[in-house]
């Protein structure tokens, strides 16, 4: 069944066994205890209660799992969106109030029926478009974010109302005196638990036992710790059925923000979902992602959760503990709920400070440190489009900044195609049979009337201007090469227009005395050429299908005159031309 027509797919279903079902249910046991605390943490940092990070892991995972492409990826709470979440309705609305809840349900409803259109439009190929660096620089800025928003939380500050990254500095700063020691050296021992654990023992539930010891220690201190915040009681174990508010906050924006989020989640979900199908050697298709991923928005919506992605982290935990459809991510949200119902009473007592310390570590560990570096060394121009992001993110907001990343990683992708590599060739016979190389690059000789040219990239009406600027630049510089033979080695599309460009450029050639020789290996792009009227145009016998009878056909095509007095010789067909030099050493 097409995924795309029946929606659900259970083809993996048939390879289950028993080995394979238990290893799903085991690896949904970690799931869940992995998530039940990070849901909690990125509740607060979209600045909702904790119970609406909970309901995001328990339905939008299910939905997605059932509907999407990917076997072993996760979907649920992410920090970026999380954070992105916040920014949105912060400036409306006071974290955590009914009306800010409202406001990210409806986020969820609006950010699901965006992502339906994009699979309608069947957009899921287009994210192949967008640079990674756009998600490395979005990533690093939420990151930065996420830890400032933290400071307060960890040192036992009262909660600010700043929202900037230099207002939330000055506002933890200006209160350092205030700092409580006890919620300092709860978000500390959280912090380094999870440290220990996920380093040392990543498949133990580290999240949860860190967690765990960040609330000890402050129970430790008893009536001394009354000063402290805490996380307070789940007022519901289980999300319940519920339509979201179209009243909440102003539509324009909020359309604003959820057009931003549903970019960056599914851009998150693909990038996880081409990643987990590499690692497990199976069939990934991005729209039927983006299509389940609309889906698990538009239901979640209905249950009061906010807007869910893809989830690196647990997607990673969950193929690592041996997960191999997507009966491991249901299992996950069932165990959460069995979980939810059995620690209710604990999650009143951790205090925020912990959470903000298990915080600091997520948001550290999305700044990949070593993907900057590769990136600094390997590509300016990416290093450019992560930079953009990554400052727009930091100092303007979140929403803003992946609309710019998104934005100059197309006019870079446009740029690239409306200027194709254009690269001159000369033959090498040093490995025993003609290879074209590149001329310029390995220093070989050229024929003195006939240019090659290699093109790669596409020829169509966004890059004709460019490559025929580049014809008319060689033919200036090298009015001798009066034959051309143009071979098309990396041309992904041509048009109408890119056919015109090479009926004029052999009518050029030909008043000059030489012509047009064009060579097609690719037999499809070979038949459109034909269809566009190429090989009438410019004639059957200055279109070939292979570079060897084109150089016979150019060689040919020169003057007897021209090859009597050349000493290149470049070509073996050059053998059987009128030779000058051996007529005088005859004689």
């Amino acid at each position: 069944m097409n995924r795309l027509t029946g929606l659900v797919n259970f083809d993996w279903m048939h390879a289950a066994t028993a080995a394979s079902l238990r290893s799903d249910v085991l690896a949904g046991l970690t799931g869940a205890a992995i998530v039940l605390p990070q849901a909690v943490a990125f509740a607060a940092i979209a600045g909702l209660p904790p119970e609406y990070g909970l309901y995001t892991a328990m339905v939008p995972p299910v939905v997605a799992g059932l509907f999407g492409s990917s076997l072993v990826m996760v979907s649920g709470p992410t920090t970026a969106i999380s954070a992105v979440v916040f920014s949105a309705l912060a400036g409306q609305m006071e974290p955590g109030s009914p009306e800010f809840v409202q406001g990210a349900i409806l986020l969820a409803m609006m950010v699901g029926v965006i992502q339906l259109f994009f699979a309608l439009a069947h957009a899921g190929r287009l994210a192949g478009f967008v640079s990674h660096s756009v998600m490395i620089g979005f990533t690093a800025a939420a990151a930065l974010l996420i830890a400032v928003s933290q400071m307060g939380g960890a040192l036992g500050l009262p909660k600010s109302q700043a929202h900037g990254i230099i207002d939330r500095l000055l506002a933890v700063f200006g209160r350092l005196g205030e700092a409580n020691m006890i919620a300092m050296l709860s978000a500390l021992v959280t912090l380094i638990t999870v440290i220990v654990f996920r380093r040392y023992l990543p498949r133990w539930p580290g999240f949860l036992i860190a967690i765990a010891v960040g609330t000890i220690v402050v129970q430790l201190f008893g009536e001394a710790a009354g000063d402290i915040a805490f996380v307070g009681s789940l007022p519901s174990a289980y999300p319940v059925f519920s339509l979201p508010s179209l009243d909440a906050g102003n539509w324009t924006e909020m359309l604003e923000s959820a057009f931003a989020i549903s970019l960056i989640g599914l851009l998150e979900a693909i990038a996880i979902g081409r990643s987990m199908a590499h690692k497990t050697r199976t069939d990934f298709d991005a729209n039927q992602e983006v299509l389940g991923q609309g889906l698990s928005n538009v239901a979640g919506s209905l249950f009061q959760c906010y807007p869910a992605s893809g989830s690196f982290t647990r997607s990673g935990v969950n193929l690592e503990s041996g997960a191999t459809s997507p009966i491991a991510a249901i299992a996950a949200a069932l165990f959460l709920i069995v979980l939810v119902a059995l620690f209710r009473p604990f999650v009143s007592l951790v205090p925020i400070s912990a959470i903000a310390g298990l915080i600091l570590y997520v948001a550290y560990k999305l700044i990949d440190l070593a993907e900057i570096r590769h990136l600094l060394e390997t590509s300016r121009t990416e290093s450019v489009i992560a930079g953009l992001t990554f400052f727009v993110g930091l100092t303007v907001n979140l929403e803003l900044a992946i609309y710019v990343g998104v934005l100059v990683s197309l006019a870079v992708f446009l740029n690239k195609s409306a200027n194709p590599v254009l690269a001159i060739g000369a033959p090498d016979t040093s490995g025993g049979h003609r290879t074209i190389r590149n001329a310029e690059i390995f220093g070989l000789p050229e024929c003195p009337a006939t240019l090659i040219l290699r093109l790669d990239g596409p020829l169509f009406f966004g890059s004709v201007d460019t490559v025929n600027a580049r014809f008319r630049a060689l033919a200036r510089r090298r009015p001798d090469q009066v034959n051309l033979i143009l071979i098309l080695h990396g041309v992904g599309d041509v048009d109408l227009s890119g056919v015109e460009l090479l009926e004029i450029e052999a009518e050029r050639r030909r008043a000059a005395g030489g012509d047009l020789f064009v060579v097609c290996h690719y037999p499809p792009l070979a038949e459109r050429l034909r269809q566009l009227g190429l090989a009438v145009i410019i004639g059957e016998d200055s279109f070939f299908m292979n570079k060897g009878a084109a150089i016979s056909a150019a060689v040919d095509n020169i003057a007897p005159d021209t090859c009597a007095h050349c000493d290149k010789r470049v070509f073996v067909e050059c053998a059987f031309r009128p030779d000058e030099r051996k007529t005088q050493r005859s004689s």
